[in-house]
């Protein structure tokens, strides 16, 4: 509900996701949001793997730090940080000064200091992780896709290869 139509289906960029992480111990794809009638909210993700995972398994939800500072414009934001702890990644030019006075103060108290303290506790923290500098944003990706700019190694030649294959994020 907060991005424009990416230039690509939801299935298509799933199946992008399944090639990028191939052969990554421990990382898969979960469809749950493709296949929710209407919108999918990250407050029902997380309650289902909450669900499933139970009250004391530690959960962490990766953030850009953009999306993070309009959180507190998600379907019911603050039961978020009963359901997992945020991981939030900050890329050079794109931090966290100035949140919103109501996302500042739900933060207040719960910055770690170190990966380890999410371990912790099953939800509630969060992590800022500091991005190297890299020109690569989503929004840059598409638009040289769209463009059909070279996109250099910004993505796994196995996923580069099938966007070109089904013609994804090319201007209609």
């Amino acid at each position: 509900p907060h991005r424009d139509a990416p230039g690509a289906g939801a299935d298509d960029r799933a199946a992008l996701l399944e090639l990028a992480i191939a052969g990554e111990p421990g990382l898969s794809v979960d469809r749950r949001e493709l296949h929710r009638d209407g919108r999918s909210y990250t407050v029902d993700t997380l309650r289902g793997l909450r669900a499933e995972r139970g009250p004391a398994a530690p959960l962490a939800w990766l953030v850009g730090a953009d999306a993070f500072r309009d959180l507190a414009t998600w379907h019911e934001w603050t039961d978020l940080f009963d359901l997992a702890h945020f991981v939030v990644a900050v890329r050079p030019g794109h931090g966290l000064e100035r949140l919103p006075p109501a996302l500042e103060r739900a933060c207040a108290g719960r910055w770690a200091t170190d990966a380890a303290e999410l371990a912790e506790s099953p939800a509630g923290r969060l992590l800022r992780l500091d991005m190297p500098l890299h020109p690569a944003s989503a929004t840059e990706l598409r638009r040289r896709l769209r463009e059909g700019v070279d996109t250099g190694d910004w993505l796994a030649p196995a996923v580069a290869a099938e966007i070109a294959r089904r013609g994804l994020y090319r201007t209609p």
